[in-house]
């Protein structure tokens, strides 16, 4: 058998000849052997999968999970997104999700991935507020949270919706008159108007104020200090961004995975709720959201995007299929509301676009 040095291992593989070490020495290259003090390599082996950059978590690490409901949510398409995820491939070393929203792909990926760069944004002001907050003051927000629960869980109903009203309407004071001294409290307000809302819906009015009613829940989890841990901890090297989609595209490159979830376009006349913010995502915005799609594909990145089904409804309606006609189209079954009827409601097709 023919073998190679260190040396000739770490030319071949594109690695430093200390790394090629290293993994001689944790035994992940077959049939390695110390001969003096040198290792020799079998001249065919490939090169080992690097596990710092896949290294996925296992039980004995707590795993982060959304700490917000957040409509739209992907938590049921994980099993179907993951089979996208690029990690394996040593060339992708960084992660965009530029309508991060409630971040069930960003957390899936974190608790999976040990990412080298990761890159965040939104539109929404206050959400990515409370990012920003978890990530940098996690202590103070518990501390804020503790407090809300305890105060509003001990109250009889209507006693709760006067306490709601009160920080509802402190929260949109802040909202609209704010500064940065009580951001913290902007996003616990935030975190329990979330949990104790109707359904964790997450509306504005044309004037930017959170107007959604108090929800019927009898003993909510307002404070999950375990898992606001945790998330902290998993964005601590997150970069977190307030601003439009096309402000990622200075950290895009040929080495990033762009995971784009949008307002989804309406596909009934009662599905038309999209307004996470005061601002509307419509076709105009789809087709601006396409050609960067097919900008960000020129630079080498692997995208995926997901999107509504016009054709649930409509089945002449090929807007998606037009505007990616170039890329990879996937239907996929989602459970979403798209009436007010119960018997609209249901399994429903969901677009998933890729460049891969």
């Amino acid at each position: 058998m023919d073998f190679m040095s260190t040396k000739e291992a770490a030319q071949k593989w594109g690695i430093s000849q200390r790394r090629v070490a290293v993994l001689c020495s944790e035994n992940r290259i077959s049939n390695a052997a110390m001969i003096g003090n040198m290792w020799l390599i079998p001249i065919n082996t490939e090169k080992p999968k690097d596990a710092r950059s896949l290294r996925y978590s296992e039980s004995l690490i707590q795993k982060a999970k959304p700490f917000l409901k957040w409509a739209g949510g992907k938590g049921q398409l994980l099993s179907e997104l993951e089979q996208y995820y690029p990690f394996k491939d040593n060339k992708i070393t960084k992660y965009a999700e530029p309508f991060v929203g409630g971040g069930a792909v960003l957390f899936d990926i974190l608790n999976k991935f040990a990412i080298e760069e990761i890159y965040i944004s939104d539109i929404n002001r206050e959400l990515i507020n409370a990012y920003k907050a978890i990530s940098k003051d996690v202590n103070t927000l518990i501390e804020l949270l503790n407090k809300y629960q305890n105060e509003f869980c001990i109250l009889e109903a209507s006693k709760r919706k006067e306490y709601y009203i009160n920080k509802r309407d402190r929260y949109n004071y802040i909202k609209l008159n704010g500064d940065i001294n009580i951001d913290i409290e902007k996003a616990a307000l935030m975190i329990f108007l979330n949990k104790t809302c109707f359904n964790g819906l997450y509306r504005v009015n044309k004037k930017g104020l959170f107007n959604v009613p108090m929800g019927s829940y009898k003993n909510p989890l307002i404070c999950d200090e375990n898992n606001l841990r945790t998330v902290s901890e998993k964005l601590k090297n997150v970069k977190i961004v307030f601003g439009d989609y096309k402000m990622s595209s200075d950290f895009i490159d040929q080495n990033t995975f762009v995971y784009l979830d949008p307002p989804y376009r309406p596909i009934s006349d009662t599905a038309s709720f999209t307004s996470y913010n005061e601002y509307v995502f419509n076709d105009s915005e789809q087709k601006k959201l396409a050609k960067f799609f097919r900008m960000m594909d020129k630079r080498g990145a692997k995208i995926v995007l997901t999107n509504s089904d016009p054709k649930n409804t409509k089945e002449d309606d090929s807007f998606f299929d037009c505007l990616y006609s170039n890329y990879k189209i996937k239907r996929v079954k989602a459970n979403r509301m798209i009436n007010c009827k119960g018997y609209a409601r249901g399994k429903i097709n969901e677009l998933l676009i890729s460049n891969f």
